[in-house]
């Protein structure tokens, strides 16, 4: 993935984000990309993955119980 392409791609932050600022974004940025990225600093390195990568660290994510944020 290039910088260029995930710089103009539609970033959209998680439903889940809460106010403190710790969250990721998530663009597609060409097909067959799923684009990760810090929302605090949105120039910063980015993390590109296939569906099939991304269908497997999600789905990863909500079975671990360590991996999911306290409760509020």
């Amino acid at each position: 993935m290039t910088t260029a392409a995930s710089s103009r791609a539609a970033w959209r932050k998680s439903s889940h984000s809460g106010a403190n600022g710790d969250c990721v974004e998530v663009a597609r940025p060409a097909p067959g990309r799923i684009a990760v990225r810090d929302s605090k600093d949105p120039g910063g390195p980015r993390l590109a993955f296939t569906p099939g990568q991304w269908t497997a660290f999600t789905t990863a994510m909500r079975e671990t119980p360590a991996a999911r944020p306290a409760s509020r």
